[in-house]
């Protein structure tokens, strides 16, 4: 066994864990799901108060809360599942608060760079910001129309590891390239979307008709 695979299957043991402590006390999945938002805005505060000689202390705070958030992230969906309290408006609700919680995060970036007048990555975050919304966005009105478009790479795990990659490191400038790539790869995968979703319809359109 490889030390990947052992820390995956601990990562898996323990997450396990969580589910069955928090199957137990029967709490609501959306409940769960509803408190990682809370998490997400604590960490957007973070970001938006950090300046001058602690910013980069509140930005490592900042990325450690994301990833407590990650955690009820991940176990809401188990949680759900495992006491059977799957649902349509669950998943509908997952998603909405998933969107507030990028909302959440990026705009307390933009506070950050607003307050320290860098306007260039003020609108670079406002760019990152429509762009994760617009993957989201791509992805349902597609799915609406021809049932499934799970093409393109910056999905919402990956936009938050950049997040907390940015934040932890900031130390080092790591930010704003964070925030570089999120921009470009976040753009590739709308257009992939609608490149995909154009052609998917036009292949429908020479199906024979039933």
């Amino acid at each position: 066994m490889t030390w990947t695979s052992a820390f995956g299957k601990g990562s898996g043991w323990l997450l396990q864990k969580i589910v069955d402590g928090l199957a137990l006390t029967r709490i609501s999945p959306n409940a769960l799901t509803f408190i990682g938002l809370l998490i997400n805005i604590v960490a957007a505060i973070f970001f938006g108060f950090a300046r001058g000689d602690h910013a980069v202390r509140y930005f490592l705070y900042a990325g450690l809360v994301i990833i407590g958030a990650g955690i009820f992230d991940m176990v809401d969906g188990r949680v759900a599942r495992q006491t059977k309290q799957v649902s349509v408006f669950g998943a509908f609700f997952d998603s909405v608060m998933d969107r507030y919680s990028d909302v959440a995060l990026f705009f307390g970036l933009l506070v950050y760079y607003a307050r320290g007048n860098r306007f260039f990555y003020v609108v670079l975050v406002a760019f990152c910001m429509t762009a994760a919304l617009m993957v989201s966005y791509t992805r349902a009105r597609a799915e609406a129309l021809i049932g499934s478009c799970k093409v393109g790479f910056m999905e919402r795990p990956e936009r938050i590891v950049l997040v907390i990659l940015g934040a932890l490191c900031n130390r080092w400038g790591v930010m704003a390239p964070a925030l570089w790539v999120l921009a470009t790869l976040s753009t590739i995968t709308v257009i992939h979307r609608i490149r995909y979703t154009y052609l998917e319809t036009e292949r429908r359109k020479l199906l024979p008709a039933r």
